[in-house]
């Protein structure tokens, strides 16, 4: 999972151009948007088409987007659990 978590923080940071911004500096359990790391919306739909595009995983809408997107472990956890689900249905 901290493999996971490095590699969300990386992608978030490349995919939004966030200049001065280290992954080490994020905080797992930080918000994502508002007070925490300091998106916008425009910022969650490059973020939703990055984690399609990195992770193979979507969101669905902004109701599971809000949830998903509400910090690295929080994102994190959404990925695991879209990647273990997709893995049970084509068992």
């Amino acid at each position: 999972m901290d493999e996971l978590k490095h590699r969300l923080k990386q992608v978030i940071i490349n995919e939004l151009h966030l200049e001065g911004v280290t992954a080490e500096s994020i905080v797992d359990s930080a918000p994502l948007f508002g007070t925490g790391l300091g998106l916008d919306s425009l910022d969650a739909l490059q973020l939703a088409v990055a984690v399609e595009e990195h992770f193979g995983v979507r969101i669905g809408d902004e109701t599971e987007g809000k949830k998903a997107f509400a910090s690295i472990d929080a994102l994190a956890a959404h990925i695991t659990a879209k990647k273990g689900a997709g893995a049970a249905a084509t068992a």
